[in-house]
């Protein structure tokens, strides 16, 4: 019971790392704003760039990366660590080989659900794509190289944040499944990234009606 209820720990301190809530404490540190009450009504680095500027939004985006790695790092420290307590440790606890990859799975998921619905924001947030990508990046660094190539790429090409985002979030589905990876990333990835792109749902929407906007323009205010 003990070594379940510290797992549980574990997975809860995953959750709180994605939970900061970078963009508003930017906010309102900076302009003494909420943030979502501007633009997108979003606290990830995309509204912040376009309502505070360059540098705090490439600030958030860097700190949402580092969440979504330091989950990651945390639980392959972390559940090492609580295997060394035989007295913790049941006999009928899952070997630690076979145990990690479904552990960083669930930090993975933990983090990103942090991310998107805070619990110091009355679970509101962002969309988790840059926490999603400093998952990817800790747990498999080719398929978190490769997403964000495809990233990179599309977002020179057509300068749309959103667009850009969901096609990373195919391209890792993609790659996870065709690189040899343990079950567990593959399921993580499939989830985050159809968790990615519902929470986009929005940008979806303006996508086919033609107004999504574009890096550079100012996106009009529709919140008052």
């Amino acid at each position: 019971m003990v070594f379940w209820i510290a797992s549980a720990a574990g997975l809860a301190i995953a959750y709180l790392l994605g939970s900061t809530p970078t963009g508003y404490l930017a906010g309102r540190l900076l302009k003494g704003i909420d943030i979502r009450e501007h633009g997108s009504g979003s606290t990830g680095a995309t509204n912040v760039l376009r309502t505070l500027g360059k540098w705090p939004g490439l600030v958030v985006l860097l700190v949402d990366l580092l969440k979504g790695g330091a989950a990651i790092a945390f639980v392959r420290w972390y559940f090492p660590w609580l295997y060394t307590f035989s007295s913790v440790t049941p006999p009928t606890a899952p070997d630690l080989q076979a145990w990690m990859p479904w552990a960083v799975c669930l930090a993975g998921l933990a983090v990103l659900l942090g991310h998107g619905r805070s619990i110091w924001l009355n679970f509101t947030g962002g969309k988790s794509a840059a926490a999603g990508l400093g998952v990817l990046l800790a747990m498999s660094w080719p398929v978190g190289l490769g997403a964000a190539m495809v990233v990179g790429l599309a977002l020179a090409v057509s300068r749309i944040v959103s667009l850009s985002s969901m096609l990373g979030a195919l391209t890792a589905i993609a790659l996870i499944c065709s690189l040899e990876q343990p079950l567990a990333y593959r399921l993580l990835v499939i989830a985050g990234g159809i968790y990615v792109i519902a929470r986009h749902r929005a940008n979806i929407q303006r996508l086919l009606a033609g107004t999504e906007p574009r890096l550079g323009r100012p996106r009009p205010e529709p919140r008052p």
